[in-house]
């Protein structure tokens, strides 16, 4: 891979790492309990507990893609990024585009589902 497609990836990496900051703050904010004393319906208290669910499951992975970013933000200089961890091939670059953090190509990422 050339220099400058990996400089993309690495400001994509920087990007996408700095949106999911603020989005976990902001996930953090939604999934805080729901105190009983608040004045709610039945169903609109049920409603409020569905999408505290929803945002709970985002939240979560949020955090662990944040940590992928993290790790791979590390390894964009190195000369074995964009090579997958399974077949040792170089991982599609529009793969990479769309999921910089991608450590395995589809191909081996198809054969484990």
């Amino acid at each position: 891979m050339d220099k400058k497609k990996k400089e993309y990836l690495k400001e994509k990496i920087i990007k996408d790492i700095e949106q999911l900051i603020h989005d976990i703050e902001d996930l953090k904010e939604k999934t805080k309990p729901i105190p009983p004393e608040n004045s709610l319906g039945r169903l609109t208290r049920l409603e409020a507990m569905g999408e505290k669910s929803v945002n709970e499951a985002m939240l979560k992975n949020s955090e662990i893609r944040l940590k992928k970013l993290l790790f791979v933000k590390d390894r964009v200089n190195e000369n074995n990024f964009g090579y997958c961890n399974i077949c040792d091939e170089q991982i599609n670059y529009e793969r990479l585009k769309i999921l910089p953090e991608s450590t395995i190509c589809i191909e081996c990422a198809n054969e484990i589902e």
